[in-house]
């Protein structure tokens, strides 16, 4: 089991949107605050990042930047440059005669009703600077979709979309391994620490499992009280609670994707009774589970 790959499957609530800017100094671009998560790749030429209560930050080709909770925010060639508000359709933006700069915007659609500390711990604006020999596989993505947006040869419709979505995962990737520190709490650590990391696989693989602290511990070949500590530190909460909220969370995803029987979700996430599981599920989403399915579905 992957689990950041099951965290963000699981936090997806749509496809994400994505628009290519092709623009000329002068030029600046405001993104109100998102629901999901933004993020930018410089394809080509150089920008500056200006979030809201942050210093700009200089960007160049190949940096990538992730704003995990959406904050509000600009992008423009230089902090002076006058800025308007984005706007996804346009695929060339009002610009002067100075240095040409590509840019790929997008956001993803997540469940925040349900936010995840893989995501919820980051800080407001991640940066992944196009380091050499680094974050290969990332850097690489990001080639093979600048050449697909130039190029648009046939199947790029189904091509482009598919690496969008797999850049939310390297960058993330890319981001713990750059902040990875044995000695540091956060998930950086929870997904390369091996027992809390082994840990994680067996509760994403089997949510519901009976899992007890003790069971855990004897997986990852440490003692109960040394793998509660140390998982703890490194999730920022015990087990046992991850275990539970985990299990809510897919509860909620198996609501919104599929159309089974309440039964059947909960004895999924490891409830033997669809009572015990409506009202564990009412008390963290404040609605039962089928009033739930009920408000995400059409009219």
């Amino acid at each position: 089991m992957d689990v950041l790959a099951d965290v963000v499957t699981t936090l997806r609530t749509g496809p994400a949107t994505s628009a290519r800017t092709d623009a000329r100094g002068p030029w600046g671009m405001r993104f109100a605050h998102s629901f999901g998560a933004t993020f930018h790749v410089i394809l080509q030429g150089n920008a500056w990042l200006l979030p809201d209560g942050v210093e700009p930050i200089a960007l160049g080709p190949g940096d990538v930047v992730l704003l995990p909770r959406g904050l509000e925010h600009a992008l423009a060639d230089h902090p002076s440059s006058p800025i308007a508000t984005f706007d996804p359709a346009a695929t060339e933006w009002p610009q002067g005669q100075g240095p040409r700069s590509l840019v790929l915007c997008g956001t993803y659609r997540l469940d925040r009703e349900r936010p995840h500390p893989v995501l919820s711990k980051l800080p407001d604006v991640v940066v992944v600077p196009a380091s050499p020999g680094k974050h290969r596989t990332l850097h690489r993505a990001i080639s093979i979709l600048g050449e697909e947006l130039d190029a648009q040869e046939p199947g790029a419709a189904a091509v482009v979309p598919a690496l969008v979505d797999a850049l939310l995962v390297l960058i993330l990737r890319a981001w713990f391994e750059d902040n990875e520190c044995p000695t540091d709490r956060g998930w950086a650590r929870a997904l390369t620490d091996p027992a809390v990391a082994r840990s994680l696989e067996l509760i994403h693989e089997k949510p519901g499992a009976a899992w007890t602290v003790a069971e855990l511990a004897a997986h990852v070949g440490l003692s109960r009280a040394a793998f509660a500590r140390r998982f703890t530190e490194a999730v920022g909460e015990p087990p046992l609670t991850y275990l539970a909220r985990w299990r809510m969370t897919t509860a909620a995803r198996l609501l919104r994707d599929l159309d089974r029987p309440l039964a059947t979700v909960a004895k999924e996430i490891g409830y033997t009774s669809e009572f015990a599981f409506a009202k564990a599920f009412k008390r963290d989403f404040g609605v039962p589970p089928g009033t739930y399915r009920k408000q995400l579905t059409p009219a």
